[in-house]
């Protein structure tokens, strides 16, 4: 392993969307990544904290927490259909736009897909025209994901499509990666060497979701499990985050105690790397 990791690593969690900050000292978390509302709704994107979108800021600042937004995962700016595509902009840009108020970092959305009826071409040319045609008051991470055949960031190969379609947008260099440990598993793709081939690719590693996974390599499964406790291996895993030297957040199972061990746990090997 030709670690990076230089014994600062920024790590942290995902958290409760009512009090990110708190959700973050609970775990001894540097940062923290929230919702803006529920997940699974087409409804405006709110911040859920008390005191609003400054009040959740300065407070972030106060406490020395950096902020993720993770946009709702019903979002699919891939999609040939108007009815999931348009409305999947609009909130996409909603969410944006509210994220840049609390002084997020930026915004993680899954990368979407089309069906089997659909070229894949078109689903790329879609992100394409989303990204050209949304403003980015912060770098939007584009999430790779665990399953689904014609998923837009699913295989390597995918995520090439991907980059190459928006690569001529003037939105191109506020677009980032997030990588999800535990998609990459469900995916098949070997995590050993996975942050160079993906910089590669993207040329960048913004975020790491660093999750071990309940299921087989390449089942397609997005089941997360807490760290050492799932079927990656744990010096893989560890590879990662020491080789994509940037942030990384755990979105494991569990109360604030379960998460914040799995926080001393990939500590504990950090330090070692």
């Amino acid at each position: 392993m030709t670690a990076e990791y230089d014994g600062a690593a920024v790590l942290g969690s995902h958290v409760e969307s009512d009090d990110p900050v708190a959700g973050a000292r609970a775990r001894g978390a540097a940062v923290a990544q929230f919702f803006l509302g529920d997940p699974q709704s087409w409804a405006a994107p709110a911040v859920l904290s008390p005191g609003g979108a400054e009040a959740l800021r300065a407070e972030a600042v106060r406490c020395g927490v950096g902020l993720y937004v993770h946009a709702a995962y019903v979002i699919n700016v891939a999609s040939p259909n108007n009815r999931i595509r348009i409305p999947s902009r609009k909130l996409l840009q909603q969410t944006l736009d509210l994220a840049a108020q609390v002084g997020a970092r930026g915004v993680i959305v899954h990368g979407g897909h089309v069906t089997a009826a659909d070229d894949p071409a078109a689903g790329y040319d879609n992100w394409r025209k989303a990204v050209d045609g949304i403003a980015l008051p912060v770098p939007l991470l584009v999430e790779n994901t665990a399953g689904g055949q014609f998923a837009m960031t699913r295989f390597l190969e995918s995520i090439a499509r991907l980059w190459e379609a928006v690569a001529a947008s003037p939105n191109a260099a506020n677009l980032g990666f997030c990588l999800d440990t535990c998609h990459a598993h469900a995916a098949g793709l070997e995590l050993p060497g996975l942050t160079d081939r993906l910089r590669a690719i993207t040329g960048r590693i913004d975020l790491v979701h660093a999750n071990d996974s309940r299921d087989a390599a390449g089942s397609g499964a997005d089941r997360h499990a807490n760290l050492g406790q799932g079927r990656i291996d744990p010096a893989a895993l560890v590879e990662v985050i020491a080789t994509a030297a940037c942030p990384a957040l755990v979105e494991t199972p569990g109360d604030p105690p379960a998460q914040a061990a799995d926080l001393a746990w990939l500590r504990a090997r950090l330090s070692r790397a």
